[in-house]
């Protein structure tokens, strides 16, 4: 049955909510499935639920800076202005170079030299340190019109997020975040399991929906995700749920299959809301590069993505993808992933993310 993470204080709450949820289930039968259940008898518990910590407090968050330290273009930036400091066209050519190979695209980055290329003939820096901080105001500038936080507006309830992307992207794991995420601002959550395709995803996102008492709505391997995703819609409408986050299949056996599943599921929802999906997130793999262009054109085709969620940049990822499709698409940019825990789905920031990606002075770029 359900597992749920145990903190003193918190513990008797959510046990009562799921020992009721498994008394309904026992004399519901085959009728309703636990999850279902949790979705009448969670409200009573919602407000301590929502205050349960994802793990506990051992350490203080890190910063974005600690995230992204061991990224190719924080490296490769380093290693550049320490070995050439001198101002010179020999710099700018380099840099190019550092950026096009950190992912920043061919197009962003022969852009952002030849703006600093101009700037340097009008002799606006008076040394290298001068060009680096130059740089670091043109990325953020590349991204500002990019950083768009998700809005939840809908003219009527619930708002429905329809989540994709290729397999090994992180999409379920960010699902699981994001509910997370929402439920702590109060917000009443459920899931749909569309990804019938995978057991290993329905498994993995029932287990975020136990650990944190989110319902979840799901069917059989195999089963029509289309139909799981509106059996989700009509439960979650019925009990006036918030937000609706709905998984999708990130692989069929062709890429036209994969197309007209996406178009399937747009057409089934709007039967009971126009609107429906209010957002469309495609998870981008940061450690992908310039795979990340790809995807974006192929689903953007496909169902019309309205917004972006960037994973697994805390580790080895180069970095620089997130400038190049800001520069390609300009799509919204709702979330980076940095880490493991449902606090490091973090909102887009821009400073701060060119703040951790590059050094803050030819001082700490030497270092």
């Amino acid at each position: 049955m359900l597992k749920f993470w145990k903190k003193k204080g918190t513990e008797e709450p959510v046990s009562e909510a799921v020992e009721q949820a498994q008394g309904q289930e026992a004399q519901a039968g085959k009728s309703q499935t636990l999850s279902e259940i949790l979705l009448e008898v969670a409200p009573a518990h919602a407000a301590t639920i929502a205050q349960m910590p994802d793990a506990p407090p051992t350490q203080a968050k890190r910063t974005w800076r600690e995230r992204l330290a061991g990224s190719v273009l924080n490296r490769d930036v380093r290693d550049l202005f320490a070995r050439h400091p001198k101002l010179d066209e020999t710099l700018l050519d380099e840099l190019e170079t550092t950026l096009i190979g950190a992912d920043v695209g061919v197009a962003a980055s022969t852009e952002l030299v030849e703006t600093l290329r101009r700037r340097m003939g009008k002799r606006e820096f008076a040394d290298a340190g001068a060009l680096l901080a130059a740089l670091r105001g043109e990325l953020v500038a590349l991204l500002e019109p990019v950083a768009q936080p998700l809005m939840l507006q809908s003219e009527q309830l619930p708002f429905v997020v329809l989540m994709v992307g290729v397999n090994g992207v992180g999409k379920t794991t960010t699902i699981g975040k994001l509910a997370r995420r929402l439920q702590t601002q109060g917000r009443s959550v459920v899931l749909a399991a569309g990804d019938t395709f995978r057991a290993a995803a329905m498994e993995q996102l029932k287990s975020w929906g136990e650990r944190h008492a989110i319902p979840v709505i799901a069917q059989g391997s195999g089963a029509d995700s289309a139909s799981v995703i509106f059996d989700a819609l009509q439960s979650a409408r019925s009990r006036g749920v918030d937000v609706l986050i709905a998984d999708t299949a990130g692989r069929l056996h062709t890429q036209g299959g994969l197309m007209d599943e996406l178009s399937k599921i747009r057409r089934v929802l709007a039967k009971l809301d126009a609107a429906a999906p209010h957002e469309v997130l495609l998870v981008i793999d940061g450690t992908t590069g310039q795979n990340a262009i790809s995807q974006v054109r192929q689903f953007r085709a496909a169902i019309g993505v309205t917004g972006l969620v960037v994973t697994k940049l805390d580790g080895t990822a180069k970095g620089g993808v997130v400038f190049a499709l800001a520069k390609e698409f300009g799509l919204p940019i709702r979330f980076l992933g940095l880490g493991e825990t449902a606090e490091d789905l973090r909102e887009f920031d821009p400073a701060a993310y060119v703040d951790g990606l590059l050094p803050a002075s030819l001082g700490h770029a030497q270092a």
